[in-house]
């Protein structure tokens, strides 16, 4: 089903080629968005003050805000999708572990890359509530709980029922914009910064989802639908026939 190991080393290159493109695309974006001194920036500016106002104003908010953006920070999300791809090497799935591992290592790349392009700085606020490293575009946390959440959901829908992957959507959602909302409420990112990181991570997972759905066709396997089946439809029968 999965292949040798020659299969294996065509998969990977496909896979981290497909989110390289991305990289590609998205940094004349990122230029342009910031350098260029598009409107959005009168956005950024006028709801950063306003959510510092509210922070200042309400500091039992801003420590369950300051809670939830660690509890679903960049490594917890890491360690959450290394821990599913080891129990899918285990079971069976290297390809798909490969898939998930890489997803998520080429994206958070991108993402410190496109910060280091842009050196974008970060939300300078009177009696700050927060404070954060590094440059401000695109927002770290943003990329990377979007890469975590997206590659979690997408391993886990082979195992849920219907109902269950609607919901397994919802709370990825839901964490993926809550996250997004810490980051401009605690004053250490622009609305922009975690659009744009958004929009990144779900670009890198597109894209390595299209190139591991091509490697699939090209190796006989059924067309799938990877936002209903998850981008390898097979993978619950394998690992239940691996017990």
């Amino acid at each position: 089903m999965w292949g040798g190991q020659g299969q294996g080393r065509g998969l990977g290159l496909r896979l981290a080629v497909a989110g390289l493109a991305v990289g590609l695309i998205m940094v004349p974006f990122t230029l342009l968005l910031v350098v260029a001194k598009l409107p959005l920036n009168d956005l950024d500016r006028d709801v950063a003050e306003r959510l510092h106002a509210y922070a200042l104003a309400n500091p039992g908010v801003t420590r369950v805000l300051v809670v939830w953006t660690d509890l679903f920070g960049p490594w917890p999300w890491r360690v959450a999708v290394a821990a599913f791809s080891a129990w899918l090497l285990y079971r069976g799935a290297p390809r798909l572990a490969l898939w998930a591992l890489t997803t998520v290592t080429v994206g958070g790349l991108l993402g410190l890359a496109l910060k280091i392009v842009v050196a974008r700085a970060r939300p300078s606020l009177p009696d700050p509530v927060a404070l954060a490293p590094g440059d401000s575009f695109p927002s770290g946390h943003a990329v990377n709980v979007t890469l975590g959440a997206g590659v979690i959901v997408l391993l886990l829908l082979p195992y849920l029922p219907r109902w269950g992957r609607r919901a397994a959507w919802a709370v990825a959602w839901f964490l993926v914009l809550s996250v997004a909302y810490t980051r401009i409420a605690l004053g250490v990112h622009w609305v922009s910064d975690v659009v744009a990181g958004i929009v990144l991570g779900a670009a890198v997972i597109a894209a390595t989802a299209a190139a591991f759905e091509t490697w699939r066709r090209e190796h006989g396997l059924r067309p799938a639908e990877p936002l209903e089946e998850g981008v390898e439809p097979d993978s619950a029968r394998m690992t239940r026939e691996r017990k």
